[in-house]
């Protein structure tokens, strides 16, 4: 089994444990069923918004090609973490289709 690193960066606000296994659990699911990813670097930090939307989520993934890279804001760091994981899939999936066009010309 390939190692899977995540790295947890907390921009004044104060570390949550519960958070972390949250995240931990689902980006190691993603990076076993995309295991060309081999780390993802999370940052957890508060805006000020105006429109209550505060909690700010920011994931890198590293990967071959690109770094993939998602953001959300939302109310709580549930809700982003979740948002920001969801556009992450959509690009994991799209570049596993590009990985698997180039095998086949």
């Amino acid at each position: 089994m390939k190692d899977f690193q995540v790295i947890f960066n907390y921009v004044d606000i104060n570390r949550s444990q519960s958070l972390e296994a949250f995240l931990k659990k689902e980006l190691t699911s993603l990076s076993e069923k995309y295991n060309f990813i081999h780390r993802a670097d999370v940052f957890l930090r508060r805006d000020n918004r105006s429109d209550g939307k505060n909690s700010l989520c920011e994931i890198r993934l590293s990967a071959p090609g690109p770094r993939l890279y998602a953001d959300t804001n939302a109310e709580d760091f549930r809700s982003a973490t979740k948002e920001t994981i969801r556009d992450l899939t959509d690009q994991l999936q799209k570049r596993k289709r590009e990985f698997t066009a180039g095998i086949g010309s």
